[in-house]
């Protein structure tokens, strides 16, 4: 019996596989050990994982998470190791869970559209190149929480069709001097700005709204994907992102020369089987 975790900057999700199935999946809140601590990480876990698991004993756990950085591997599996019981625990990036998930043991371009970006080039064993993504101020082009910074910048300077301003800051609940407060003086900003990103799914008929959503994709694949051999392999994508705004990142794609591979919502499936056959 196995345990795979697949954790992005907002949740993560957690699947016990036997005998090549999924036995149990339990979805959390995300867990990153470049912004947390270890006693953060085991609070998390004794709180939201364990209670629910069936059994905490395990052959091997696989855990591929965001901010899984080579000197933050240690304190991850250390992290684990202290609230479950493995005779293996490996800690990888979320961009190797993504390449492993979407691509398997093949080539390919592989990207990460969710609550952050990401891409690589994975020549079907390991990561051969990776464009820094910066993160949501400086980079991170296509996410979620960029998509929330732009929108919300646009909404609050007045650049979008009029109503829309008023329509957003109800639906959430909201004034300009709450924004600014969750943005610039609490913890996670990110996470709050990419909660605000369906607002853009839900007015994609704005015109507008979807030329913000066409430029940020655009603006990912020629800053990042551009960057690898995108002539001679396909391009795959996973995360929230990608998949609700399918149909806009093909167009994306169409209009920046790209082969479009697989689009998913998870890694999931695809971690399950590469690490049962």
């Amino acid at each position: 019996m196995i345990l795979i975790a697949d954790s992005g900057s907002t949740k993560t999700d957690w699947c016990v596989v036997e005998a090549g199935k999924q036995a149990q999946r339990i979805t959390s809140k995300g867990i990153n050990p470049y912004f947390q601590s270890e006693e953060e990480i085991a609070t998390e876990l004794q709180t939201a994982l364990v209670p629910q698991l069936h059994t905490a004993s395990f052959s091997a756990i696989y855990f591929y998470g965001s901010g899984c950085l080579p000197e933050k591997i240690a304190m991850m599996k250390q992290a684990l190791g202290n609230q479950l019981t493995a005779q293996t625990i490996e800690v990888h990036s979320d961009m190797v869970g993504a390449a492993r998930g979407l691509s398997g043991r093949n080539a390919g371009i592989v990207c990460i559209l969710g609550t952050g970006s990401n891409s690589c080039y994975y020549d079907g064993e390991q990561i051969v190149s990776n464009v820094s993504p910066l993160g949501f101020i400086l980079g991170d082009e296509g996410s979620g929480a960029v998509l929330g910074k732009l929108l919300v910048g646009d909404l609050l300077k007045n650049q979008l069709p009029e109503g829309l301003k008023e329509q957003f800051l109800k639906q959430f609940n909201l004034t300009p001097g709450q924004i600014i407060e969750r943005v610039y003086r609490q913890p996670f900003p990110n996470r709050f700005l990419a909660s605000l990103s369906p607002f853009c799914a839900q007015n994609i008929h704005v015109p507008a709204v979807r030329e913000l959503v066409l430029n940020s994709l655009k603006a990912f694949l020629t800053r990042n994907v551009m960057q690898y051999d995108y002539q001679h392999n396909k391009v795959h994508f996973i995360g929230s992102v990608a998949f609700y705004y399918k149909e806009i990142l093909e167009e994306a794609c169409w209009n920046t020369g790209m082969q479009l591979g697989t689009i998913a919502q998870s890694p999931m499936e695809g971690l399950i089987k590469y690490h049962t056959t």
